[in-house]
Formats: C-alpha cells, sequence, structure tokens
C-alpha cells in the first residue's frame, strides 16, 4: 500500500526511484500532458522517445524510460491516460487508472514521485487516489503479514484542498485494501467467526464499535434467513454491526452487506467451475465494514451503521432444503425455492434489523445473482424504490470511479414471488432474475425510506490479468460509493 505526500518540488530535481508523468491523447496524438515543469532538454527526449516508439497515449499504455536528461529520477515512467478534454469526472478517472497502471507496475520500488498534470487540486485528487489504488499487492498465504509500504509523492500544488485530498485517498486506499484482503482470503481461513475476528483486530483503536450475534442469539432474535443459510455448515453464522456515532451527526445512515464466506449453493450444489471465485461471496460484506471504517478514519459528521449477515452456505444433513419455509427478522415467511439463492435471505434480515433504527437511508450491497454479470458484466447495477435516491447513488458512484448502472423495479415482476406456501417466494423465476431478487429485498425495507441495492457480482472480484489500479482477485468494488455517499450528506 502507499504512504502518500504532497510537494511542490521541481519533478526534475526530486529525488526518487521513480517519476510518473501523463501521456494524453491530443488530437489523436501521444503528448506530455500539460503542467510536467520538465526542462528543456527532459522535454525534447521525452517527445522524442513518445515519437520513436510510436506510443498512442491510451489508457493503459505504460513505458519506462532511463537515464531521461536534467532529471534526477534513474527513471521516468510515461503513463497513458487518453483524452484528457472530456467532462470532468471521465478525466480525473482517466488520471486514476493511468497513475494505478504505472504505480502498480512498480510495486519494486520504494520511492515513486508521480506530477499531477495541469496542476489541478481535483486531479491532485485523482493522482493520489490512483496510486493509493494502485499500489495494493495481495499476500500469498503464509509470506510475511506486514503490508509493504511504498512512498508516494504527489507533485503539484501544496495547498490545504490538495493536502486534504491526498490525506482522504491514503484512507480511501487503505479502506479497500482491507476490503480486498478480506475477499482474497481462502474459505479455509475465512469464516463466520474468523470474519468476525479480522473486525474485531480492525476496530481497535478506532471509533468504530462492533457487535456480534451468534447462532443462539440469530435463533432468539428470529434471524430465519440467516439460520437457514447456515445451518448446513460446521462454521455457525454470524451477525456483525459495526457502528459509527460521531457527535451531532448531519445524518443516519445504515449498509447492509452480504457476507457469504464461501458458497457451494447448498442442496441446490453448484457445478464444481461455479465454485471457484466463490470465497468472494462476502464482497458486500467486506464492501461495507471498510467503509465505515473509511468514514470513521475521515471522522465525517454522519451517524454510519454496517450490517454484515455472515456465513457459509453448504450442503450436509442439517442444510436448509428447497420447499423449506421460514421465518424472517420481522415475521415475515418465506419459502425456499433453490439454496443457492442464499444471499437474499441474510441480506433480508439486516434490512429488517437496519429498518428497525429508521435511518435517513438504508445501502445493501451483494454479490447476488448471476444475471447481473449476464447483463452488466464488470458494471454493478443499482436499483431501489423510486427514482431520487438511486440517481444520487449513480451519481456519486460516478464521481468516484465506480462503473454503476441504474436498474428498475417493475411492480409487474412482483407477482412472481408470490406463493401459497408463505407470504413470499424467496425468487421468481429466469426472466429478469437480477430484478426479482431487488423486489424481495424491496419487502424488507419500510416504504418512504430511502433505499438502493447495490448488485456488485461482476465487478467484486476480477478473475482475469491485473489492470490500471484493478487487482487481479478482490477489487474492494463498492466501498469508494459508499463513502462518497456519507460525504454527500456533509
Amino acid at each position: 500500500m502507499a504512504h502518500l505526500t504532497s510537494s511542490s518540488h521541481p519533478a526534475a530535481g526530486l529525488e526518487a526511484d521513480a517519476l510518473v508523468v501523463i501521456v494524453a491523447k491530443d488530437c489523436g496524438r501521444a503528448v506530455l500532458a500539460d503542467g510536467h515543469g520538465l526542462p528543456p532538454q527532459a522535454t525534447t527526449h521525452l517527445t522524442t522517445v513518445i515519437a520513436e516508439l510510436e506510443l498512442t497515449g491510451d489508457p493503459g499504455e505504460v513505458t519506462t524510460v532511463a537515464a531521461v536528461p536534467e532529471v534526477r529520477a534513474p527513471r521516468v515512467v510515461l503513463a497513458g491516460a487518453g483524452d484528457l478534454t472530456g467532462p470532468d469526472p471521465a478525466t480525473r478517472e482517466h488520471i486514476r487508472q493511468a497513475v494505478g497502471a504505472a504505480v502498480r507496475g512498480l510495486e519494486s520500488r520504494r520511492q515513486v514521485a508521480v506530477v499531477v498534470p495541469t496542476g489541478a487540486t481535483d486531479l491532485g485528487a485523482a493522482v493520489a487516489e490512483g496510486a493509493a489504488l494502485g499500489s495494493y499487492t495481495p499476500a500469498k498465504v503464509g509470506a510475511d503479514k506486514s503490508p509493504r509500504t511504498q512512498n508516494v509523492t504527489v507533485l503539484g500544488p501544496t495547498d490545504g484542498p490538495t493536502r486534504k485530498a491526498v490525506k482522504r485517498a491514503g484512507v480511501i486506499g487503505s479502506a479497500v485494501a482491507y476490503a480486498r484482503d478480506l475477499v482474497n482470503q481462502p474459505p479455509n481461513l475465512l469464516y463466520p467467526e474468523s470474519f468476525v475476528a479480522s473486525l474485531a483486530e480492525r476496530a481497535k483503536g478506532t471509533k468504530v464499535k462492533l457487535k456480534s450475534l451468534d447462532l443462539g442469539q440469530l435463533r432468539t432474535g428470529g434471524f430465519g434467513g440467516i439460520v437457514g443459510v447456515g445451518q448446513g455448515s460446521v462454521n455457525e453464522p454470524r451477525l456483525a454491526t459495526l457502528a459509527y456515532s460521531p457527535s451531532r451527526p448531519r445524518a443516519s445512515l445504515a449498509f447492509v452487506g452480504k457476507g457469504i464466506t464461501f458458497d457451494s449453493g447448498g442442496l441446490c450444489i453448484k457445478p464444481a467451475d461455479g465454485m471457484l471465485t466463490m470465497k468472494s461471496d462476502m464482497a458486500g460484506a467486506a464492501a461495507v465494514a471498510a467503509a465505515v471504517f473509511g468514514i470513521a478514519e475521515l471522522g465525517l459528521p454522519v451517524a454510519v451503521t454496517g450490517y454484515l449477515g455472515i456465513a457459509e452456505n453448504m450442503p450436509s444433513g442439517t442444510a436448509q432444503r428447497p420447499g423449506d419455509v421460514v421465518t424472517m427478522r420481522g415475521g415475515k415467511t418465506v419459502e425456499i425455492l433453490n439454496t443457492d439463492a442464499e444471499g437474499r435471505m441474510v441480506l433480508g434480515d439486516c434490512l429488517a434489523l437496519a429498518a428497525e433504527r429508521e435511518p435517513r437511508a438504508i445501502v445493501d450491497v451483494a454479490t447476488l445473482t448471476g444475471a447481473q454479470v449476464i447483463a452488466l458484466a464488470d458494471t454493478a447495477a443499482v436499483m431501489g424504490r423510486g427514482d431520487e435516491f438511486r440517481t444520487r447513488v449513480v451519481d456519486i458512484a460516478g464521481a468516484v470511479g465506480e462503473a454503476v448502472w441504474p436498474m428498475p423495479l417493475p411492480s409487474e415482476l412482483r407477482p412472481a414471488l408470490e406463493t401459497p406456501n408463505a407470504d413470499l417466494a424467496h425468487k421468481g423465476g429466469r426472466e429478469g432474475g437480477m430484478l426479482t431478487a431487488g423486489i424481495f429485498l424491496g419487502e424488507f425495507v419500510p416504504e418512504g425510506t430511502d433505499w438502493a441495492h447495490l448488485d456488485i457480482a461482476g465487478p467484486s472480484f476480477n478473475s482475469k490479468a491485473a489492470h490500471g489500479y484493478t487487482p487481479k482477485g478482490g477489487t474492494g468494488f463498492g466501498v469508494r460509493t459508499l463513502v462518497g455517499l456519507a460525504e454527500s450528506y456533509c
């Protein structure tokens, strides 16, 4: 992970292992982005390199140049960022991706400096965020647990807003790294009890208070959804709450996360290949936990409580069966049709509990449906009751650089959840599966409460090669949107 600082020191004279300079596209050709501040010989040399190597300046293009004249750093890294003349959110994301790709390729270099293009404060924030996200290195099991720190200097303005933006980027980077670490843990090491233990360790010395309900307390509290999902495993389920309560908060928010530490599908077992990434089925809970810790570290004047429904979905003689009817928190009865649609059951219980506290808004985050992946791939789906709050979440996600797309909850699909055996069935048919899952969750949120549901099944885990600031494995998707939402109430 990166330790971030800001400096107005001239880029050419700074002592560092590598200097990162942004390359943009201008009228179809690659050029050094404005504001680099390099001396004439260095500029001429790099401009010649760009031309001779026929660089494109496209996003993801990273080129290392050694021994650049008049530059003290032994190597200059040219990071392609594409067109920087578009709308501000697009430009900031291009910068994040470019810096992330460059820093990710410099993981063995301890001292890195990055020049802020044009010297603009908002781009300085994007540079810092890209460095913080791109410096993440997954830890192998059994390897040294101490995080490798990379010192990254953001070269540009050093005014108050820039220093604040750089500090914020460090907090966001740390929060996202925690979510990624949780998702990357193998399922024999991360199960409900150890997940809660990790939360307890992380909460030490912070303003976040952790409470956890064990199996007996879940049964007594009427959390039939969580109990039913977890009853087939030797690892008993948990419900964890993380509460950050500043004095005189401006709003009260509830974040709900799906925490299935491994999803075999239960008795409706998945095919073997379908289980390869199922350790990541707790990515929603990881994002919620990381966001609460990040919000607390930033000291935002917003009360936030995270609700994590944590269980392991396994087949056994005690496992939940298709046709079972369970009673959820709040008293609704639900008929189970497919034990591989377990996430909505733990979320339903957590949503009902969150609603009891009457927060200003509720957001749930979950790797919920394969239908989301088929429809939107690595773009998350955002659903909710009413357009206004859903639009707010979509706009914030776009501003922070997380790709989402608004989806409806058509009332005409609600009959698909009707059953003669309970208040509702827990899933509909194949048609609109992502949407009927959202409709099901809405049954546990009172009318009039601002609520949004984020289905992050696609973007939560990257099975392909690393790119931009995104590593292979857990991505930490959702953390930045949740923090941004809390900031919008400040």
